[in-house]
């Protein structure tokens, strides 16, 4: 039987979360996710554990908001499918995820194809299409 991972990563991933998007989340490394999917990742991690000025952080300035909405009270993020992550070309890629959350009783599924450019050698989520 296999111990389980103190303190896991929300993103879905098998490692402690501060060997995974836990070393995004702080310091001046936040913007130095490796890949679009390691970006994405760090964003659903983020959105589980509150940490709005990383979402925004990492939000493309072309797309971003000026604010970002809070979830509903009592939200409650659940897991975080990958289905795909495709590189178009150096500073261009695509993820397919589904999140899943559970809100008053009710299970919800976020199912996106999000679009990723990377500018400076940083990755930020540009947009994203809901399927």
């Amino acid at each position: 039987m296999t111990e389980p991972v103190p303190d896991p990563c929300p993103c879905g991933l098998p490692s402690p979360y501060h060997l995974c998007c836990g070393r995004w989340h702080s310091g001046a490394q936040h913007l130095q996710a490796p890949n679009a999917e390691a970006l994405m990742r760090s964003r659903y991690s983020a959105y589980v554990r509150g940490f709005g000025d990383y979402i925004l952080a990492t939000w493309h300035p072309r797309t971003r908001p000026q604010l970002l909405e809070g979830d509903p009270p009592g939200l409650r993020w659940l897991g975080l499918e990958v289905r795909s992550h495709t590189v178009i070309d150096a500073d261009h890629a695509v993820v397919e995820f589904v999140a899943r959350s559970k809100l008053a009783g009710r299970a919800w599924r976020l199912h996106e194809t999000s679009r990723f450019e990377r500018q400076s050698g940083c990755w930020y989520y540009l947009d994203g299409t809901l399927a």
